[in-house]
């Protein structure tokens, strides 16, 4: 073992950077290897472009004859671009994309060949859907799933196969993927957001919500991490003292990038422009050996599914470089985790964000409305909005110091605090014309266009308001993007339908005009949405106190989080705007438990082993190296004088023993716990056993293993240290 972990270690030294392609200009990539409007209007007939087009833009359905003139289109660009193959990109709720590939190759019935690719291939496709995770929607006899293509997010050539973006749904039309929700969600979102935004201009036809992802990873050298089976098998390390040296200097953060990591970046991003990842920002993050890559902008859906796509560029072409990337929450103990921030916006097909301040009273009144209508969403759903970032990954991260707490809150910034206050305490009633004018002046045009220096200061909270965005900072690195973004589309398109009736109310019924209904109802908004709103340090102990007062939840594990999504107001609120039914959403509940319980069951498993294994072992090798030492020195200076000379290895001895013996002791009563939990055949019941009893159990196992690790010789410990894997670049 030692040798191997030394070897490792030199190699990766040893190891030149693998240089990349000659640098192209980026103009020159981007959306080179995507059939977007550029493309179709090479390769597509006039009108099955005007076809893709109106599906794209209104959500049009397209003829099968239209497809089959969209697919031979399709077909020609990608063998263009050295396709062979196709598949049915879609985002199954185990967490990864999912891709089945057929060739264009066709035999025909006399033995001649040709490529082949029809409007029935595009559209649909029917894979195996058995081993799919599907809570219970369908039996395994049923296992036919069906994958529909989504115009909206573009096909794109990824190496030699066309990938084309779809939901995946069954045979009866539940969905069982990410992607489906989110659709349906960025409808609904559109229908009550229109109506809105009509209060204030009647020429916009379309609302929708746009997307900014942060992508945080780690890199590991590929040897020491195949040095690690905790890395390998569960995506963290389950043991591993922390070094002397950390994050402590603060000297990795935005420091200059490491070479060798500039050249997998920069190889990244050429791979991800060619299919339409607008990447612009990278630089390194807080902790060792932590990176972080940013794109522009884009519409949710396409956003997400570009997200989903870099994450699994990221690894291929990390390995091309000898990396391997991590993008486990938590993978090392004491020092900063992996999130993945969701800017996210509203934006009208007339090009207004609505969530930008405006220089006229009445634009301002429209970004209030929107403003202050999300706040609400958040407010009266903060638990459903936690339970979208669970996951046994989070769990380490959320309320660790560099991530926000389990606790859903908002942060505007004082002068938006201020506006907010100015609003509740106007005393207007029914406004005259002068109060009116008075009340647009003085509350709603105080409102700057700018007010990004205002609102961006606290990086404690999980959901702040950034100038012209909600960043939504809790969601976890290795999440997809659907989760978080289809709960927020929809209740924030719950709210804007109450929003709207009870304006509508006001005018019809008290005789109010418009704009002084829209401030009336705003105003009564403003003291239920105080609960939500915390403009200090979400990190302290004081605002936990704080706020179970307010009557904030608090749910620190993912069983924990996720029994809202059950609960009877959820299940209507889904079903209401169309974006899940019940059987749905138990099915997710189902699905999510399950993948929670068997993350943590691989934990304590491979926890175990390394402890038994490799722990263990060693540390009893080295209490007989320490006995030979004793039993040495005590034939050198006999029975009654060596005892001064070898008292501080008699110490060391006894500490090492009462270490194995408790650890020992400790991992046997894990794995009685690991059958007990194997035993337990109710889902919900389960999950709660592996977070209640059996997950707070690694901390002590762990801190007796790492105090091994710094007790016993560092040249016959088996496994590569925290040291190794974070300063190596």
């Amino acid at each position: 073992m030692k040798s191997f972990r030394i070897m490792a270690i030199d190699h990766s030294m040893d190891r030149q950077p693998v240089p990349v392609a000659e640098e192209v200009h980026r103009s020159e990539l981007f959306n080179s290897h995507v059939f977007d409007k550029r493309a179709m209007l090479r390769y597509l007939s006039k009108e099955a472009y005007l076809a893709v087009k109106d599906a794209m833009e209104k959500g049009e359905k397209i003829s099968r004859e239209v497809a089959d003139q969209v697919a031979a289109g399709m077909k020609n660009w990608a063998i263009s671009k050295g396709a062979t193959h196709y598949t049915h990109w879609f985002q199954p709720l185990r967490g990864l994309v999912a891709e089945k590939h057929d060739s264009f190759f066709t035999v025909l019935q006399d033995r001649d060949v040709l490529d082949k690719f029809t409007g029935d291939q595009l559209v649909q496709q029917e894979p195996d859907a058995s081993s799919f995770p599907s809570g219970g929607l369908r039996s395994t006899f049923e296992a036919r799933g069906y994958t529909a293509w989504d115009p909206t997010s573009p096909a794109f050539v990824y190496g030699t196969t066309l990938c084309i973006p779809t939901v995946f749904i069954s045979y009866t039309g539940h969905a069982l993927d990410y992607k489906a929700p989110l659709l349906r969600s960025i409808q609904a979102l559109n229908e009550a957001g229109v109506k809105v935004v009509r209060f204030f201009d009647r020429n916009v036809k379309k609302v929708y919500a746009t997307l900014g992802w942060e992508q945080e990873f780690f890199l590991v050298d590929s040897a020491l991490f195949r040095a690690r089976p905790d890395l390998v098998l569960a995506g963290k390390t389950v043991l591993g003292h922390s070094p002397a040296r950390g994050q402590q200097m603060e000297d990795h953060y935005f420091g200059s990038i490491p070479e060798r990591v500039l050249h997998f970046i920069r190889e990244l991003e050429q791979e991800c422009l060619r299919v339409g990842i607008p990447l612009k920002t990278r630089h390194n993050e807080v902790a060792p050996n932590q990176y972080e890559v940013a794109p522009v902008f884009e519409e949710v859906n396409l956003s997400v599914d570009h997200n989903t796509l870099l994450m699994d560029i990221m690894r291929k072409v990390a390995r091309r470089h000898n990396f391997e990337v991590l993008l486990y929450e938590k993978p090392f103990e004491g020092i900063n985790g992996s999130g993945k921030h969701n800017n996210w916006s509203l934006m009208t097909d007339t090009g207004v964000n609505l969530l930008s301040p405006g220089s006229t009273p009445m634009k301002n009144l429209q970004f209030l409305t929107f403003f202050i209508n999300v706040i609400k969403a958040v407010n009266d759903n903060e638990e459903l909005l936690r339970s979208s970032i669970a996951s046994a990954g989070n769990d380490y991260r959320l309320g660790a110091n560099e991530a926000p707490p389990a606790i859903i809150s908002v942060f505007i910034g004082d002068q938006l605090t201020k506006v907010l206050e100015d609003i509740k305490n106007f005393k207007g009633g029914k406004l005259s014309p002068e109060e009116k004018t008075m009340m647009k002046l003085n509350i709603v045009g105080q409102v700057p266009e700018v007010l990004l220096d205002n609102t961006d200061r606290n990086r404690t909270s999980p959901f702040a308001f950034t100038g012209n965005k909600f960043e939504f900072r809790a969601v976890g690195s290795s999440a997809n993007c659907a989760g978080p973004m289809f709960v927020l589309n929809t209740i924030v398109a719950h709210q804007l339908q109450q929003f709207y009736t009870e304006v509508e109310d006001l005018v019809k019924k008290k005789n109010m005009k418009r704009d002084v209904a829209i401030f009336n109802v705003l105003k009564s908004y403003i003291p239920k949405i105080e609960r939500i709103l915390y403009e200090k340090d979400n990190y302290s102990k004081a605002w936990e106190e704080e706020a179970k007062k307010r009557g904030l939840s608090n749910n620190k594990t993912t069983p924990a989080a996720l029994k809202i999504q059950v609960k009877p107001q959820t299940v209507a609120l889904f079903e209401k705007l169309g974006v899940l039914s019940k059987e749905e959403i138990h099915a997710r509940y189902e699905v999510q438990l399950d993948h929670y319980s068997k993350q943590v069951e691989i934990e304590a498993k491979v926890l175990c082993d390394l402890t038994s294994n490799h722990v263990i072992p060693t540390a009893i090798r080295y209490q007989m190296q320490l006995v030979e030492i004793i039993r040495g020195l005590k034939d050198i200076f006999g029975a009654s004088g060596y005892k001064k000379y070898a008292e501080e290895h008699m110490r060391e001895l006894q500490e090492v023993s009462e270490k194995v013996n408790a650890l020992s002791a400790q991992v046997e009563e894990l794995r009685k716990l690991l059958e007990k939990a194997e035993a337990i055949e109710d889902f919900v019941e389960k999950a709660d056993f592996y977070a209640d009893t059996i997950r707070p159990m690694f901390d002590d196992i762990r801190q007796k293993a790492d105090a091994l690790e710094m007790l016993v010789d560092d040249e016959i410990w088996p496994l590569v240290k925290y040291r190794e894997m974070l300063f190596t670049r």
